[in-house]
């Protein structure tokens, strides 16, 4: 029997009836010499950016454009978005009927969101008795819509989210002051594992009413899966803890077990607090649609698509509608299929070349398109993430330096240096060709007769 359960989301309230806490924040991503060419503001506060627009920044500060092919972006956050033998056909155009010039119902038009029930139904819950309708779906306009909503409808509860993960967590992390966010730690000794008696004991020891994860993992590329997977959903359901799953890449999964998606164990799609978010822009490598979703009990929807009335307004009407074919069955299982075809051999490139170089791995990546090392063995100055960036910038290779994924919101944690500052994320999100250019770079820079050239001042 069901007990009745704590209220975690709230129902949103206007701006203008909020008292604002925002308080002005360290522009970290920003060096002091960019920050002090702008003239401040009053009632505004510099704004961070997140580790893969800050490192494009700079990147574009030494020229790069995305259509340079002089240039590899080894930093980048999206999947090449090309057609691949034996895969789907690719969208390259889109008709829109006159009544989609209008706007889009905030939760979503009512068809894509009975698709992408159907969708999840029929992959991840045939047989079972409680199934997902339109009322437990909400559209919204790319990923970081859908989580900032999420984050809006969330009442005053302690918010539990792992070291290390996705970048933007962080400035989400703290905008929205009606929750506390309360790091966990992943640690790499153990692989990053965290099997759901971990869960267990940190929900129960710091006073969790939600959890906010990716799975797969970025950037470390770990996987919640299976047995696993289903005992976090348990623990979750067990202790009335809202679970919110980040599930973007859940395509990208190297350990035999995608796609995955903790919508297998959920029991009672309206009574679990299992909250998943997905969208077109990895799964089906359509980034530039803006199309994701929130799938979840219906008090949550309804939640947050309350939100998305004052955050957002709804997302694109005619991109909605053409998004629902590609949710189709044959259409969503050949492209899950060809992503693990291409994207393995290009796993397997680059975790052989890196390690080759002497970059470490914790844990060789289970899912995402990421790679995440550790640079602490190579020669100064490319022992540091951040000196390994600086360093392949000159050669026109973009990474990310590790640190970024220390998430710190509000910077409430002290001073003292990231335990990821020697890390390193690489993505193999790029074609083969480009990865491979990438990386022949990366050897040549870390390769002894590159001491002399390490050494040369970077560039301004």
């Amino acid at each position: 029997m069901h007990r009745p359960r704590p209220c975690l989301y709230r129902a949103p309230v206007p701006e203008r009836n909020r008292t604002s806490r925002v308080s002005p924040l360290p522009l970290t991503a920003l060096s002091s010499e960019h920050a002090s060419e702008r003239e401040a503001i009053p009632g505004f506060r510099e704004v961070p950016r997140t580790g893969v627009i800050y490192v494009v920044t700079e990147a574009t500060k030494r020229g790069y454009t995305s259509l340079d092919p002089e240039w590899v972006n080894l930093g980048q956050g999206m999947p090449e978005t090309g057609a691949f033998p034996g895969g789907p056909p690719r969208v390259d155009s889109i008709t829109i009927h006159p009544a989609d010039l209008e706007y889009a119902p905030v939760g979503g038009i009512i068809a894509l969101r009975e698709a992408v029930a159907e969708f999840y139904n029929r992959r991840y819950r045939k047989g079972m008795p409680s199934q997902y309708t339109a009322e437990n779906v909400a559209i919204a306009g790319g990923g970081r819509a859908a989580l900032t909503r999420v984050a809006a409808a969330l009442g005053q509860v302690n918010l539990g989210h792992f070291l290390p993960d996705y970048t933007a967590y962080e400035e989400l992390l703290d905008v929205f002051r009606m929750f506390t966010s309360i790091p966990i730690l992943r640690e790499p000794e153990t692989g990053y594992e965290f099997n759901a008696s971990d869960l267990r004991r940190e929900i129960l020891g710091r006073g969790l009413s939600a959890v906010l994860a990716s799975n797969p993992a970025n950037p470390t590329g770990k996987v919640i899966s299976g047995d696993a997977l289903a005992g976090w959903v348990e623990t979750s359901r067990d202790l009335e803890c809202a679970l919110i799953l980040d599930e973007f890449y859940a395509h990208y999964v190297w350990n035999g077990d995608a796609p995955v998606s903790a919508a297998r164990y959920v029991e009672d799609v309206n009574r679990d607090p299992v909250i998943l978010l997905d969208g077109l822009t990895k799964n089906w490598r359509y980034p530039g649609w803006r199309v994701a979703w929130v799938v979840g009990p219906r008090s949550v929807i309804d939640a947050v698509s309350s939100a998305g009335s004052f955050l957002d307004g709804g997302g694109s009407r005619p991109l909605q509608r053409a998004a629902i074919p590609l949710l189709d069955a044959d259409y969503a299982d050949r492209e899950a299929k060809v992503i693990q075809e291409v994207f393995r051999k290009k796993r397997d490139i680059m975790v052989s070349r890196l390690r080759g170089m002497g970059v470490r791995f914790e844990t060789d990546p289970e899912g995402t398109f990421y790679v995440w090392g550790s640079v602490a063995d190579l020669p100064a100055p490319l022992d540091t993430g951040m000196g390994f960036f600086q360093a392949a910038l000159d050669a026109q290779v973009i990474t990310v330096p590790g640190e970024f994924f220390d998430v710190n919101p509000g910077k409430r944690r002290t001073a003292r240096g990231s335990r990821f500052r020697s890390h390193v994320r690489f993505s193999f999100g790029p074609s083969e060709a480009a990865i491979s250019r990438g990386l022949d770079r990366l050897e040549a820079l870390a390769s002894p007769a590159a001491e002399p050239e390490r050494r040369r001042p970077a560039q301004k």
